[in-house]
């Protein structure tokens, strides 16, 4: 994660928790891969693979909705972050593909 560490029963607050439009309770802990994966079990897995741009994008938009600005934030800053390191990887091995043609 990479903002602050996630309120905690422990220290007295509760976890927020949001819902898919199939029920699936999903804690705002800062995980975005849990909400990948979530994600990805409700929408693409459970439709065997057959699903659509509009099917994922109105699913996100439902979580979304769910969410506060700092929330928003939150989960903005990781998938800037997640889609930065695939974004770096992506170029090297690119990078590395032409190196190993010469």
């Amino acid at each position: 994660m990479l903002t602050s560490q996630p309120p905690s029963e422990a220290s007295g607050h509760s976890m927020r928790t949001i819902k898919t439009t199939t029920g699936v309770a999903i804690a705002l802990d800062g995980d975005l891969l849990a909400i990948m994966e979530v994600l990805y079990r409700e929408v693409t897995a459970s439709r065997g693979l057959e699903r659509s741009f509009e099917d994922m994008v109105k699913e996100i938009h439902h979580l979304i909705e769910q969410m506060d600005d700092a929330e928003r934030r939150t989960y903005l800053a990781e998938s800037l972050f997640l889609n930065t390191v695939k974004y770096e990887n992506d170029k090297l091995e690119s990078y590395m593909k032409k190196l190993t043609k010469k």
